[in-house]
């Protein structure tokens, strides 16, 4: 597989995982009760270590014409599945009902998430703690970027906590924010097959395999925000470990290593 076929295989699978992964791209600061913010950009998953070695090695071993039966095959078929490298648009839309509370609901390529959270705060300081509950959209067209991982089969759902603290300046121009966020999902994978069986040669059609991953994460993010008025552009990185454990043609397999999730956004409050 060359550098841009493996590109485009890397843009399809970004938008075929989970979406635990997606950006928070909000500060520690909850909207006041009614106010709207809006939100469009981009978010990037890089897997490095293990995890990267692992979906590097099932593309090798794809481009070789090799078993894709193997445990090897089957950790990078469970790396494709939930942690998603490459590159997807983001886009999110929040708002404050009182209380200090506020809620949204994000999408990041095929996946979506939905969130309510509560901050502590004072004019400058404030403590948000909240739960986004996560699920990828089974049904839509993609091509599998992996041979018999079919992506446009994958379902998958979870939660994740995420505890900020953050700053921001007296007129609201700047911001900044810090926090943990863990998290879980579950893929899987039910594979089907379109070809059609000639009738009465008893053919059975060829299906690829089914996949079951329970993928979890812990880490870290930074962002900040920076603009005038009603108009921010927010920059935000994640480092997190992923671990993932599972089953795929057969073999019961586990990865883990760390995932680098930089991201950024137009923010617009109305």
């Amino acid at each position: 597989m060359n550098p841009l076929e493996r590109g485009i295989a890397l843009g399809t699978i970004a938008l075929s995982g989970c979406a635990g992964g997606s950006p928070l791209l909000h500060p520690a600061h909850v909207l006041a009760a009614g106010d709207v913010r809006v939100m469009a950009g981009m978010s990037g998953e890089a897997a490095v270590g293990q995890l990267s070695s692992d979906l590097n090695s099932s593309y090798d071993q794809a481009s070789k014409g090799e078993s894709t039966t193997t445990p090897a095959y089957a950790k990078g078929a469970l790396v494709a599945a939930t942690v998603a490298p490459g590159l997807a648009p983001f886009g999110a839309a929040r708002v404050g009902i009182g209380g200090g509370a506020e809620g949204g609901v994000a999408y990041t390529g095929h996946g979506g998430r939905l969130d309510l959270r509560r901050a502590f705060s004072n004019r400058s300081f404030a403590l948000s703690i909240g739960a986004g509950f996560d699920a990828a959209f089974i049904g839509r067209p993609t091509n599998a970027s992996l041979p018999d991982v079919q992506l446009g089969a994958l379902y998958a759902f979870g939660f994740d906590v995420p505890v900020l603290v953050g700053w921001r300046s007296t007129a609201g121009l700047y911001q900044a924010w810090a926090g943990v966020r863990g998290g879980y999902d579950h893929a899987t994978i039910t594979a089907r097959s379109t070809e059609p069986v000639p009738p009465g040669t008893g053919t059975v059609p060829y299906v690829p395999f089914d996949l079951s991953a329970d993928h979890g994460h812990v880490g870290g993010l930074l962002g900040i925000a920076v603009g005038l008025h009603h108009i921010h552009v927010a920059l935000e990185l994640d480092v997190a470990y992923h671990f993932v454990t599972g089953t795929f043609a057969g073999n019961n397999v586990s990865t883990s290593g760390v995932v680098i999730t930089p991201a950024s956004a137009l923010l617009w409050d109305f």
